[in-house]
C-alpha cells in the first residue's frame, strides 16, 4: 500500500507534526504491507513555501490560509498512486473559520480516507459541530485516542459507531539507556526532579505547581522543577513571554525562583525520553477537563515515568489503575501533599512507575502502527467493494426525514414570518407574498407526499394571506407588517408571478374543489396584468402558474394566448442576447436563473412549441456549463453575479437558486426522459446538505429550517422562509421523483407519467 498524509509535519514545532513523522514511520516499518513511496502534504502555517526545510517525503505543501491551496493539494493526491489517506485533524492546523478549509479539499478525495481526530470538543459551536460531521461522512474511518472520544462522538456528533476506531496514543519504542546524560546536568543531579514538557501557554496551568512548591520545597528542600519546551508559536506571536515571565515572578513572590529550571527548546524524542526517564515525577496540571487526548500525558506513560495529573478526560483513563496520581485543577495543596507523600514512600513510587511502563509496552509505536495498518487494509477493501456496486441514483436514506417544524414555527394566523434570526421567527420583519405563495406550494407537496395533516391545515393561512394582499385590479401587494398593515402599494413582479404559479399550482392539485374554486377567483382577476409584465423572473414564474393552470383547465384558450404571449417575450430576450459562448436571456447571470429554462420547459409541456423546447434546453445546458462544472452545484453568488466575459461571483449563493436548479431539471426529465438531468436534479438538492463550494450544509436537522444563504466564512446561520421553504420544495420535488424508480432501473420507455413540474 502507498499512503498520503495530510498533516503538519517536522521541522515544523508541532505536537501533531511530530505524532504525524511517528505514525508514518511505524506504519512504513511493516515493509510487506507499506510501500516507502509513501507521502506527506504538509500544512505550513508561512505563507512562503520555503520557510520549512521538509524531508523528501514531503511532496506537497498546502499554505493553511490559501484557499487554492487546498483544491489543488486534492487533485495531487488523486493523481497519484496513493491507495489510501490519512488526515490528522486539530482545528488550528487548518485555514477558514474552525478550519473550514479543508472540507473541499477531504470532498475532492478520490481515495479511502482515514481521519485521526486530536481534539473532540463536549461543547462544540455549530461550526465546529458541523466540521467534524462532515469529516464522519467522507471518512472511512474515524480514530480516536480515548474511549470519552468515542462516546462524545456516539452521543454529541451523532456519528454511528461502526464508523469509530479507538486507536491509543502510541510512544515511543525505547528502553532506558545504562548511562543517561540529563541525570548528570545541573538541574538533575542529586535533586528530586518534578518534570514537564510541552509548549508552553496559559491552558497548560504551571502556575498551579510553582505555587506547590514551598509546601514540597519546606520537607523536600532537594526538589526541583523542571519546565522543558518552548513557548506555543501562537503565543510568541500575541503576547511574547509574557506567560513565562509571569511564572518567573511568581517563583520569585514565593521564594522558589532557586527550585525552578526552564529548558527553552524543543527536544528529539530520544532526548526526551532521556528526561523522561530521569525525572522521578511527571506532572500534566492543565485548567481544566476538556482534553480528549494528550500526547505529552502517554509519552510520559510509555516511558514509565510516574505520573500526577489533574483529572482531565484523556488523564482519567490512561492513569486508571493505579498508573498515575490525580489531583483537583489548581489545587496546589492537594498536588504538593501526593508529591510530599510519593517521595516519603518510595515504594508507591515504585509501583506507579512498574504499571506505567506495563502499561506503556502495548502503546509503543509498532504495536499502534500494525493496529493502523490492519485498519487501512480494510478501508481500502471497503472502498473497493463499495465502488462495484450499483447504487441508485437517489438515496433517501441519505436524506433528512421530512419535518414541517420549522414552517410552522414561522407561521401564525396571519402567513408565514419573512426572516428569522438563528432558528427564532424575526416578528419585526413582518411578512411577504413571496414567502406565502412559496409555502402554499411547499404545503400542496407535503400533502401530496404523505397526506400531512399539517400541512392541510397550513394550507389555507397561505392563500388567505394570498387573498388579503389582492388589490382591486388584480394585482398584489408584497409586505405586511406584524401589526396587518400594508408596507407598499404593488409589489414586485417576481412576487406577482410566483403568486400566479402558486395558485395555478392549487389549481391543478387542490385537495378539495373549496380551495379550488377560492384560487380560482384570485387566478382570473389576475389576468389583466399579465400583458403588463416587464421583467423575465416575473414573467417566468407566470408561464409556470399559467402551466399548471391549464393543464387543469385545457380548453382555456385565452389562457393559452396569455401563455404564448409570455413565452414570446421570453424567447425574443434570448435572441437577442445570445452569442457564439453567452446563451442566455440577459448579458448577466443574476438570481433565481432557473427559472427561465423552467419557464420555457412549461410552455413547450402545454403548447408543444419546439422553439420553446430549444431554447428551454440550451439555456438549461448553458446554466450547467457555468454551475455544475466542479461536480457540485456551485450557484450563482449574488455578490457581483456574473456578467458576459466575467468571472464568476462565488458568493452569497443563495438557496432559491438551488431550489430553481432542482425544478428545472425535474422538468428537463419529464420532457425527456433522460436518466442524466435526475441525477443533475439530486446534486443540486445535495447543495442544501453539504455538496457545495464550503462544504457545509445549509439544512439544520436540530431545528428543520436551512440557513439564508452559504457566505465565504460560512453559513448564514439564519434560517428565515424563503430559505427552508427553498430547501423543503426541493427536498419534496427529489421525493417525487422517486415514483419514477421504474424508469431508473430499467431501460427508458415512452410512458404516460402525470407531471407536477
Amino acid at each position: 500500500m502507498k499512503i498520503a498524509y495530510i498533516s503538519t509535519y517536522p521541522p515544523r514545532e508541532c505536537g501533531i507534526a511530530t505524532f504525524n513523522y511517528n505514525l508514518l514511520q511505524a506504519i512504513g516499518h511493516d515493509k510487506k504491507s507499506v510501500s516507502d513511496k509513501s507521502f506527506v502534504v504538509a500544512m505550513t502555517d508561512a505563507e512562503e513555501l520555503k520557510e520549512y526545510k521538509y524531508p523528501k517525503e514531503v511532496e506537497y505543501i498546502i499554505r493553511q490560509e490559501n484557499q487554492k491551496d487546498y483544491i489543488r493539494g486534492a487533485d495531487y493526491i488523486n493523481t497519484s498512486l496513493a491507495d489510501a489517506v490519512i488526515l490528522e485533524h486539530e482545528f488550528g492546523i487548518y485555514g477558514g473559520s474552525d478550519g473550514v478549509y479543508v472540507l473541499p479539499l477531504i470532498a475532492r478525495l478520490q481515495k479511502p480516507l482515514i481521519t485521526i481526530l486530536h481534539t473532540i470538543l463536549k461543547d462544540p459551536s455549530f461550526m465546529q459541530l458541523t466540521i467534524i460531521r462532515e469529516i464522519a461522512k467522507y471518512s472511512a474511518k474515524i480514530v480516536v485516542m480515548s474511549q470519552r472520544a468515542v462516546g462524545f462522538l456516539t452521543s454529541i456528533y451523532q456519528i454511528p459507531l461502526d464508523k469509530i476506531q479507538l486507536i491509543e496514543h502510541g510512544v515511543p519504542n525505547l528502553e532506558p539507556k545504562d548511562y543517561n546524560p540529563v541525570k548528570i546536568s545541573n538541574a538533575f543531579k542529586g535533586k528530586k526532579v518534578l518534570f514537564t514538557f510541552g509548549l508552553i501557554s496559559r491552558n497548560k496551568g504551571l502556575e498551579t505547581v510553582i505555587s506547590a512548591l514551598p509546601k514540597i520545597v519546606e520537607k523536600h528542600p532537594e526538589v526541583m522543577y523542571v519546565i522543558l519546551g518552548t513557548t506555543h508559536p501562537g503565543v510568541i506571536r500575541s503576547s511574547g513571554e509574557e506567560y513565562r515571565d509571569s511564572l518567573k515572578k511568581l517563583a520569585r513572590k514565593l521564594g522558589v525562583e532557586n527550585h525552578i529550571t526552564f529548558i527553552n527548546k524543543f527536544v528529539s524524542e530520544q532526548e526526551l525520553y532521556d528526561y523522561l526517564t530521569a525525572c522521578d515525577l511527571y506532572i500534566t496540571p492543565y485548567l481544566n477537563e476538556a482534553q480528549i487526548t494528550s500526547g505529552t500525558l502517554s509519552y510520559a506513560v510509555g516511558a514509565g515515568a510516574a505520573v500526577i495529573s489533574t483529572p482531565y478526560w484523556h488523564a482519567q483513563e490512561l492513569l486508571a489503575d493505579n498508573r498515575g496520581k490525580l489531583f483537583d485543577f489548581k489545587d496546589h495543596n492537594g498536588l504538593a501533599d501526593i508529591v510530599n507523600e510519593l517521595f516519603d514512600y518510595p515504594e508507591m513510587l515504585a509501583t506507579l512507575k512498574r504499571n506505567a511502563y506495563e502499561y506503556g509496552l502495548h502503546l509503543r509505536w509498532p504495536v499502534i502502527g500494525g493496529v493502523f495498518i490492519e485498519t487501512i487494509k480494510a478501508a481500502i477493501s471497503k472502498a473497493t467493494q463499495l465502488r462495484d456496486e450499483n447504487k441508485p441514483i437517489i438515496d433517501p436514506d441519505l436524506m433528512p426525514a421530512f419535518s414541517l417544524a420549522h414552517i410552522q414555527r414561522l407561521t401564525d394566523d396571519t402567513g408565514i414570518v419573512q426572516h428569522a434570526k438563528y432558528g427564532i421567527p424575526n416578528l419585526k420583519e413582518g411578512y411577504c407574498l413571496d414567502d406565502n405563495a412559496r409555502a402554499l406550494i411547499a404545503v400542496i407537496l407535503a400533502y401530496q407526499q404523505n397526506k400531512s395533516k399539517v400541512a392541510l391545515q397550513l394550507l389555507p393561512v397561505y392563500l388567505s394571506y394570498i387573498q388579503y394582499m389582492q388589490c382591486d385590479d388584480g394585482n398584489y401587494r408584497n409586505f405586511l407588517s406584524f401589526k396587518r398593515e400594508y408596507l407598499d402599494e404593488v409589489g414586485s413582479e417576481d412576487s406577482f408571478g410566483r403568486t400566479i404559479w402558486a395558485l395555478g399550482y392549487l389549481i391543478k392539485n387542490a385537495p378539495n374543489n373549496s380551495y379550488r374554486e377560492f384560487a380560482t377567483e384570485l387566478f382570473i382577476k389576475s389576468i389583466p396584468q399579465f400583458s403588463k409584465l416587464e421583467h423575465l423572473r416575473g414573467i417566468g414564474n407566470t408561464m409556470i402558474g399559467l402551466n399548471f393552470y391549464l393543464q387543469a383547465n385545457p380548453a382555456d384558450d385565452g389562457v393559452a394566448r396569455e401563455m404564448n404571449h409570455l413565452a414570446t417575450r421570453l424567447k425574443e430576450a434570448y435572441k437577442a442576447n445570445k452569442e457564439d459562448k453567452w446563451h442566455w436571456f440577459e448579458d448577466k447571470l443574476t438570481y433565481d436563473n432557473g427559472i427561465l429554462p423552467l419557464a420555457l420547459l412549461s410552455h413547450y409541456e402545454t403548447c408543444h412549441d419546439q422553439e420553446s423546447l430549444k431554447i428551454g434546453m440550451e439555456s438549461m445546458n448553458f446554466l450547467s456549463s457555468r454551475t455544475l462544472d466542479k461536480g457540485y452545484l456551485n450557484p450563482i453568488g449574488n455578490d457581483g453575479w456574473l456578467y458576459k466575459n466575467e468571472d464568476m461571483a462565488i458568493f452569497d449563493q443563495q438557496a432559491i437558486e438551488t431550489m430553481a436548479m432542482v425544478l428545472m431539471y425535474f422538468k428537463a426529465y419529464q420532457i425527456t426522459h433522460d436518466l442524466d438531468y435526475i441525477r443533475d436534479m439530486y446534486l443540486s438538492y445535495q447543495w442544501f446538505l453539504g455538496e457545495n463550494t464550503l462544504r457545509l450544509p445549509l439544512y439544520d436537522h436540530e431545528t428543520k429550517g436551512c440557513g439564508d444563504g452559504l457566505q465565504a466564512n460560512g453559513v448564514n446561520r439564519n434560517q428565515g422562509a424563503e430559505s427552508t421553504l427553498a430547501y423543503w420544495i426541493s427536498h419534496l420535488v427529489v421525493l417525487k421523483a422517486l415514483e419514477y424508480e421504474y424508469e431508473f432501473n430499467h431501460e427508458r420507455e415512452s410512458l404516460d407519467i402525470q407531471k407536477i413540474f
